[in-house]
């Protein structure tokens, strides 16, 4: 059985039986959970150690451009020769990207003739354009003078390798198909030049394949799960100013400003909160409309700069958005629906949040205590973003073994060399796939961590202030803030670890299960079985609800944490029976009070997506080299930091109410149903009998 918390958070007499002052939550506190926070140590030890293999292996560049023939990263400047202004990939050999897209072949597009350009190359009207190699050898070029010729000195081969050229082994090779810039890749239209066909004919050349299947060879490989996943990857890193304004900046001003609106406008907050989510969610949705094509001419295209009109290029990344749209568009409604049927019950949210303005008015560090946690996980994230960037890009460069009769010319033997002509391509080994699932999981676990952190800061700075029965008294540690943080790094952070752990713990299950379920769909080339299917949402629902009252439990816990110095496990049972006994009393105001502020936490992070589709949809963002293939990842992951923000400052709001409402619950119960601490506001919210009928009804 637990003993009295007012002993330990009230007033406490001495051993010599005189009643101390200033003994707001301080007595005998000891280190809890060491081991597990030895553990977090060692874990954050590893996530250096894995993050340092991703920075020395790791090239950002490969997720959005290709190789060429001599495994260099297109647009690379430190490549030989040097490519910062070549960043598209072009295969020379129509043949080869032919013969890689039949249903049989065993050659791969990777294995075909890449070379890296500034722009797509086009037929001529009235001539044969050529692209050649990069020059070197006998061909007396710089790099400057080849680009300025558009790539082509054939006028400058000898016979020997006019000849070579003929039969399609460089090295200069014919533009025969037009071209248009996908991606970052060079797509053939299926729609040879009549005229270049007609001047290679009467040159002697070899026979050119013009079916369709030189045009989906090119777009397959485009459009392959892992090249959507790395252009995904690299739209994050292009667009790292919209995920510093709109998931870093916006999110900041505007959670302080609800702050500050709840501490002067307290009766309105919660109307305001409800009319603004609702029109949000819609903006937002009606943005997915217009990058979905579904309203307007402004759907996404794979297609970067000028093109002709007529020439229409589909991507994975549409397909992507609209699924998306659908989402949103049944939130949106679900949303819309709730917000109606909360209406009326807006007034409970009033009087509980009266309470929580009440607190941050007296201790007014709480407003801007946020701004440390804010900071830490900033410099974390930006950390955290570029290893991941890293991480993802990793791996060795490999030449690939293609087995088949690829001959080139080699300008520097001066030869036809038909034993190493076979493409490259990136070789991912396994403990890369283990080293990124561990970073996500570190990703979740450290914010968790901060995120609890700041929670149990505030829970103690609250009780100081309840236990003091409301006032600004001596009592009260100077900057109570402060002093909350002294005690949490002092003697908490294994029980705050410990408590994140779990949180994490649950959502890897999840995650893991969810991928082993579509590793099982796309294994099985069929439909899954109703039984299959109903065990997955049954498991998935469980975890779900495993995941919520983890989390409900944890908040609480980080309230007796603050309050009492316990461990982890003994702070949320006595949390999780205060609440238990208290139930029919507190259960419907706290509901209430957190849909608002959860209402409140989504404002911030639609307001936060909205924007970032504004910025997204400037020139900058969809044209020339910072074009992202899609707005929705780098839109998710701000409304996702948004969020994570407005969690860090709706904590004050948020763990005000419920570290309030349990130590009143104590309260009553130390005094025999008679709260002896609580300050006369949540006296007159909660034990007045009147308000206690109304909050307590249904509609």
């Amino acid at each position: 059985m637990r003993g009295p918390l007012g002993a330990v958070i009230g007033r406490y007499p001495s051993s010599d039986g005189v009643t101390q002052m200033g003994g707001i939550i301080r007595h005998n506190r000891k280190c809890r959970d060491i081991i597990v926070l030895v553990i977090f140590i060692a874990f954050w030890i590893a996530m250096i150690v894995n993050s340092s293999f991703g920075f020395n292996q790791g090239n950002p560049l490969r997720l959005t451009y290709g190789l060429d023939y001599k495994g260099n990263v297109c647009g690379d400047k430190h490549a030989h020769p040097g490519l910062s202004e070549l960043e598209l990939r072009y295969w020379q050999n129509p043949n080869q990207v032919y013969q890689s897209g039949l249903k049989d072949s065993q050659f791969k597009l990777a294995d075909a003739r890449s070379i890296c350009l500034s722009e797509c190359p086009m037929p001529s009207e009235d001539s044969l354009n050529w692209v050649c190699d990069y020059p070197e050898g006998d061909i007396r070029l710089s790099m400057k003078d080849w680009i300025n010729r558009n790539y082509d000195y054939f006028e400058f081969l000898t016979p020997e390798m006019r000849n070579s050229s003929l039969q399609l082994q460089g090295p200069c090779y014919p533009v025969i198909f037009p071209t248009v810039n996908v991606y970052w890749n060079c797509q053939f239209i299926a729609r040879a030049s009549n005229t270049s066909l007609k001047h290679w004919q009467q040159m002697g050349g070899v026979n050119i394949n013009e079916d369709i299947v030189i045009d989906k060879s090119i777009h397959k490989s485009i459009n392959s799960r892992s090249a959507v996943l790395e252009r995904y990857m690299a739209d994050i890193g292009k667009a790292w100013p919209v995920l510093i304004v709109c998931g870093g900046i916006l999110p900041l001003f505007l959670s302080v400003i609800w702050l500050m609106m709840i501490r002067h406008f307290v009766a309105a907050m919660p109307w305001i909160t409800v009319v603004l989510f609702n029109v949000l969610i819609i903006s937002v949705t009606m943005f997915y409309y217009l990058k979905a094509g579904w309203i307007g001419n402004d759907a996404i295209s794979p297609i970067i700069g000028e093109h002709d009109p007529y020439i229409s290029v589909y991507g994975r990344e549409l397909t992507h958005i609209r699924v998306v749209t659908i989402l949103m568009t049944f939130i949106m409604v679900v949303a819309i629906l709730t917000s109606i049927a909360i209406v009326r019950r807006i007034l409970m949210a009033t009087s509980v949040l009266k309470v929580a303005a009440k607190v941050i008015g007296e201790v007014q560090a709480l407003i801007i205590f946020p701004l440390i946690p804010y900071t830490v996980l900033a410099v974390f994230y930006m950390f955290w973003i570029s290893a991941a960037l890293h991480l993802f890009s990793s791996g060795q460069v490999v030449q690939n073994n293609c087995n088949s009769n690829c001959c080139t010319y080699d300008l520097i033997a001066k030869r036809v060399n038909c034993d190493r002509c076979c493409g490259y391509s990136i070789h991912y080994t396994p403990h890369i796939g283990v080293a990124i699932l561990f970073h996500l999981f570190g990703c979740y676990w450290a914010t968790q961590f901060f995120i609890a952190c700041s929670s149990t800061v505030i829970a103690g700075s609250v009780a100081s202030y309840y236990w003091a029965r409301g006032e600004t008294s001596p009592e009260i540690p100077f900057l109570s803030v402060f002093s909350s943080m002294k005690r949490l790094m002092r003697y908490s952070l294994g029980s705050v670890a410990l408590g994140s752990l779990i949180v994490s713990f649950v959502e890897s299950i999840r995650f893991l299960l969810e991928a082993i379920r579509r590793k099982l769909k796309v294994s099985s080339h069929g439909h899954d079985s109703c039984l299959g299917k109903a065990a997955y949402q049954f498991s998935q629902c469980f975890l779900r609800c495993i995941e919520w009252t983890i989390k409900s439990v944890n908040r609480n816990g980080y309230i007796m944490i603050a309050i009492t110095g316990k461990s982890f496990f003994s702070a949320s049972f006595i949390a999780t029976e205060l609440i238990m006994n208290n139930i029919l009393k507190i259960g419907r105001l706290n509901v209430i009070g957190d849909v608002i502020l959860f209402l409140g936490k989504l404002c911030v992070s639609l307001s936060c997506a909205l924007f970032a589709f504004l910025m997204l949809d400037t020139h900058k963002y969809n044209s020339a080299h910072n074009k992202t293939s899609s707005p929705l990842l780098p839109v998710v992951v701000c409304w996702a930091l948004g969020y994570i923000v407005a969690t860090l400052f709706f904590a004050v709001v948020e763990m005000s109410i419920d570290t309030i409402v349990l130590s009143f619950c104590q309260d009553s119960e130390e005094h025999q149903g008679t709260a002896q601490y609580a300050p006369p506001l949540l006296v007159e919210t909660l034990s007045d009998q009147n308000e206690m009928q109304r909050l307590t009804q249904g509609p």
